[in-house]
């Protein structure tokens, strides 16, 4: 909030008091505020969420191109208690960016704070606004020579801000660790439209509370980040990806186990991918060429970055051939170029858009313990199977224990027959996930679609921290309200 302009009283408002629309009224003291640019119109776009599961509200989308802008609408909003939805690319998959009951919220978008403002190649970091594309970032830092390695198949449309809020991983996160490993440090807007500068390039600060810790993965619900200072690292000067086929989950992880012998930490990525995933690609992309002739049950993409003095060593050929004399590996192809790289990548990436089109009855991310991942798709497989004879797309990050696990109807029907069962199938998943010490939400988040199952699994102890936070942070409710923390019971409805 701008300097001399006080601050709402909320010192004794109870939490998650009701909320007001974002009516005719309160969007013409915004355009007192804003410029004209700012306000988009008409927005119906912003209120659909990837998957067509819900279809959001808003009494206005309004898009600042400043930190200021966004305190003056954040300031705003709590002085009138309106709701407040950040939005950065709008393609997060649990509808954290869309509020389909209650008031309706002013629907704050980053899209005007997009630019890479500063690479600091001997410091090791790079400063962009929370509007800049994941894309944007990448390329920035590739100019430099440098390499920030998140990398998520929505690179285009994704934006910064979004992927901090939601700590999103992505392929890299094996070698460079997930968004929150990335971050050295935020420019945000707290709930009381106060502008927290913590834009610093230091590995180490102990000075108090991890605020920037607290704010990325928080999706909204405790502040709006508008800006960030990310790690980025040096570009490996030799690259290279294999696919490899393997008989199993376990063997995939024999193969990992190997590769990490051999290679260290430049194994960057390792993906596994199911049969059935390449049939999808086959069904509606006929025109992609698959790796294989004869598909195999199980397939592993290895990607690996080595320093130029890396020659000497093991390459990933090298490893893949004494996997293939091991056992581990039947079948396998070395990209001998960047377009071949690319090739290889771009099946992987075209699994969800494949997915996307058939229709799952319900989709699964999750995450558990590596060694235990071949228990939980045998043991996942089983229960599923009990419902009927479903067709099961199994793939992801396995080198991080992150798996998507969806599952779609049998050829020739569709997942409308098949939406009753969902609930239960989900469920029966889910708990198979608990059980061997997993997590339900690896790395979309909670958002509104998961925060009933946050409820489910989620340590007592933890949830009433996070709902203490929540209150002290925010004592209006008035961040994202219905994500990752649903209203309790006893609350007035939002």
């Amino acid at each position: 909030m701008p300097a001399g302009q006080p601050m709402p009283d909320q010192s004794h408002t109870p939490p998650e008091a009701p909320l007001n629309p974002a009516d005719a009224a309160f969007v013409e003291r915004l355009r007192g505020k804003l410029p004209a640019a700012a306000f988009r119109e008409p927005f119906d776009a912003y209120l659909r969420e990837p998957r067509g599961q819900w279809i959001g509200t808003a009494g206005a989308v309004v898009a600042p191109d400043s930190a200021e802008g966004v305190a003056a609408v954040i300031g705003a909003a709590a002085a009138a208690r309106v709701p407040v939805v950040p939005y950065g690319g709008g393609t997060g998959l649990v509808g954290g960016q869309t509020m389909p009951e209650g008031p309706a919220p002013v629907l704050l978008s980053v899209e005007r704070m997009n630019r890479v403002t500063a690479v600091h190649p001997r410091d090791g970091a790079l400063e962009a606004q929370a509007g800049a594309t994941l894309e944007q970032v990448r390329a920035a830092a590739r100019e430099e020579g440098m390499l920030f390695p998140l990398s998520l198949a929505s690179g285009g449309s994704a934006r910064i801000g979004g992927v901090l809020a939601t700590n999103a991983g992505g392929a890299g996160v094996l070698r460079h660790g997930n968004a929150r490993e990335l971050c050295l440090g935020l420019e945000a807007v707290l709930p009381d439209g106060a502008i927290w500068n913590g834009m610093k390039r230091l590995r180490k600060d102990n000075m108090g509370y991890d605020l920037r810790g607290l704010l990325v993965g928080s999706e909204g619900t405790l502040g709006v980040i508008t800006a960030a200072s990310l790690r980025i690292a040096a570009l490996p000067e030799i690259e290279e990806t294999a696919l490899a086929a393997v008989a199993s989950p376990a063997a995939a992880l024999d193969l990992l186990a190997l590769c990490r012998r051999r290679l260290g930490d430049g194994v960057g990525a390792f993906e596994l991918m199911h049969r059935t995933g390449f049939a999808f690609l086959k069904e509606v992309f006929p025109e992609m060429a698959m790796p294989f002739g004869d598909l195999p049950e199980w397939c592993a993409l290895v990607d690996v970055g080595l320093p130029g003095g890396a020659e000497s060593g093991p390459r990933l050929e090298a490893v893949l051939a004494e996997a293939a004399e091991a056992g581990l590996v039947a079948d396998g192809i070395v990209a001998g170029s960047e377009a071949q790289r690319r090739g290889l990548w771009s099946l992987r990436e075209a699994i969800p858009e494949a997915n996307r089109l058939i229709g799952a009855v319900c989709s699964h991310d999750v995450s558990v313990p590596l060694g235990a991942a071949p228990e939980f798709v045998a043991a996942a497989d089983r229960e599923v199977a009990r419902f009927g004879a479903f067709r099961i797309n199994c793939f992801g990050h396995v080198g991080d224990g992150n798996l998507h696990y969806n599952v779609f109807p049998p050829k020739g029907r569709g997942r409308g027959e098949f939406a009753g069962m969902a609930a239960a199938i989900t469920r029966a998943v889910h708990d198979v996930v608990d059980g061997l010490g997993g997590s339900v939400g690896a790395e979309h988040g909670v958002g509104r679609l998961k925060a009933a199952e946050l409820e489910r699994y989620g340590d007592p102890a933890l949830l009433a921290a996070m709902r203490r936070v929540k209150a002290a942070l925010d004592p209006l409710g008035i961040m994202n309200p219905g994500a990752v923390l649903r209203p309790r019971p006893e609350a007035a409805p939002c």
